[in-house]
């Protein structure tokens, strides 16, 4: 019902409201009393009827809008009232299983083993069941994100194939370690002996060497394909989809990666509760030791990649910037951003024969690298530790006259060759990342100059800098995560050069011992 004037046509919003809030308030004097007949009211059912029709659309969908939001509010008695529909809700991701073997079983069967028993058959079971979720995460990988976009054309077949590698190949291979593994259980779910089963099994992970390898520039493409409009929408809502468990696309990726460097410790964890005396003993120690060298291989042959990938990525403004050693690096010691003397951010590479520091630039939607100044041969290289404070950085006009702000953090490299005359004053973000800096340099060149070489000079201008420490060989500290501005170690190059660096020293050094430090400092 709505009210009406004397000519039969609606009255405005403002004075119909104020009759409704007469005729609901009778015993209030009204602030300005109504000299016009208007017909009784009764309950409004929605405040769009109290719009004027007029023939503007913009007004008329806003009407239909406030109709629509206010539908089944008020409704007479009489009528029958539709139930109110509320939103549903969002399903809850899927969880993995995360049952124990203990659990499994009843209490009369759990008192029937000791607790070092129940603890191996744990760590047993904890490797059995990490493979059957590995095996549903490539399945999922293939069904929820690959055939989906090839079907809609949301991605072409190459850069499918680019991203996801050739996922379906590494299927069969868990599976296999699975059904061993099944076979070798018995009635009462325990696994007897373990060894010579991932023994045998652990050298075919050597498969996952060409899909390791391209996952720099697969992450580089995934990135790329992320600023499609509908790449990004599909990406979003499979991410808003239970079957996800808020994991993107990548993380799905990634699992075969971060699975393999489990290996090792799923290992050490069934030895450590293995007694001497089993027969599973000596085999799992072989296991340990062969998923090592595995983890190595993979790592040599990722380091190589990736130090391929960063070469092809350099871009030169003048010929005479390429320098011929470039094409001869097989490992990329370090990356990362730096700032220079001026607040200029860098991104410094560390080859085994050359430092190149470059600019990123980009090109027609690729990442590329432009090289700044000359690049400096490692066995030309001098690097000087600097104080906090000893250098005022930034550059600015401001700066110059203020002694607020000291330098924090810096180091200085140039070359020793004449010719070259080049100076370069670094800035990282914190201690522990200069640090990283000054061990992976001080490791490179260490390997090209004997010892007694100093390549931390003093200045003539301070006596007190004579007394700076030399160079040596520090040890490679591990790091989980490298923000963007951090020194990030690549994986095979550290290994070797803590190797040979170390031994350049007169100290022997178990090669294992290494790797088992540094192979996985990507991972």
């Amino acid at each position: 019902m709505v009210a009406y004037d004397e000519l039969g046509s609606l009255v405005p919003i403002k004075r119909t409201l104020q009759v409704i809030d007469y005729q609901n308030q009778a015993n209030k004097e009204s602030e300005e009393p109504s000299n016009k007949r208007v017909r009784p009211l009764g309950r409004v059912t929605s405040l769009a009827n109290l719009i004027s029709p007029v023939k503007n659309g913009a007004v008329r969908r806003f009407g239909q809008t406030i109709q629509a939001s206010f539908r089944g509010d008020g409704k007479s008695p009489g009528m029958p009232q539709k139930p109110c529909s509320k939103a549903a809700a969002p399903t809850p991701p899927k969880r993995r299983n995360s049952t124990l073997w203990s659990e499994t079983l009843d209490v009369h069967q759990k008192g029937t083993f000791s607790t070092k028993e129940i603890k191996r058959q744990e760590a047993i079971f904890e490797l059995s069941r990490g493979e059957q979720d590995l095996i549903e995460d490539l399945q999922l990988a293939r069904k929820a994100y690959h055939d989906p976009m090839l079907k809609l054309s949301i991605m072409s077949e190459e850069e499918l194939t680019h991203i996801f590698g050739n996922l379906d190949a590494y299927i069969p291979l868990h599976e296999d370690l699975l059904t061993q593994l099944s076979k070798a259980t018995g009635p009462d779910g325990t696994v007897g002996q373990i060894g010579q089963i991932v023994v045998s099994w652990l050298p075919r992970l050597n498969a996952y060497k060409d899909y390791c390898s391209n996952q720099l520039a697969a992450k580089a493409l995934l990135d790329q394909k992320k600023q499609d409009r509908r790449v990004q929408d599909f990406l979003q809502r499979c991410l808003e989809s239970p079957f996800s468990r808020k994991l993107d696309l990548w993380s799905f990726l990634d699992i075969p990666r971060s699975r393999l460097v489990k290996y090792p410790l799923l290992l050490k964890e069934i030895l450590r509760h293995t007694p001497p005396e089993h027969p599973d003993a000596a085999s799992l120690e072989e296991a340990i030791t062969v998923i090592q060298g595995v983890l190595s291989d993979i790592n040599m042959k990722k380091g190589e990649s990736e130090c391929q990938y960063y070469i092809d990525k350099l871009e030169y403004l003048d010929d005479r910037q390429k320098d011929p050693r470039i094409e001869q690096c097989k490992s990329l010691l370090c990356h990362g951003e730096l700032r220079n003397k001026s607040g200029t951010k860098l991104h410094v590479f560390l080859f085994t024969e050359l430092l190149v520091l470059t600019r990123p630039v980009t090109r027609n939607e690729r990442q590329c690298f432009q090289v700044y100044r000359q690049p400096i041969p490692v066995q030309d290289l001098v690097l000087e530790d600097l104080q906090d404070g000893d250098v005022r950085m930034g550059g600015s006009f401001r700066g110059a006259f203020s002694n607020a702000d000291k330098a924090k953090n810096i180091f200085r490299v140039r070359s020793q060759d004449p010719s070259q005359a080049q100076s370069h004053t670094l800035q990282v973000n914190d201690v522990f990342h200069k640090q990283q800096w000054l061990n992976c340099l001080r490791s490179a060149i260490s390997v090209h100059r004997p010892l007694n070489e100093p390549s931390t000079p003093s200045p003539p201008t301070s006596a007190a800098r004579t007394k700076r420490r030399p160079s040596s060989v520090s040890a490679i500290i591990h790091m989980e995560e490298a923000d963007e501005n951090c020194l990030q170690p690549t994986s095979q190059s550290m290994a070797e050069f803590t190797i040979r660096s170390v031994r350049s020293h007169g100290t022997n050094i178990d090669p294992m011992v290494a790797v088992s430090h540094c192979q996985m400092l990507l991972y």
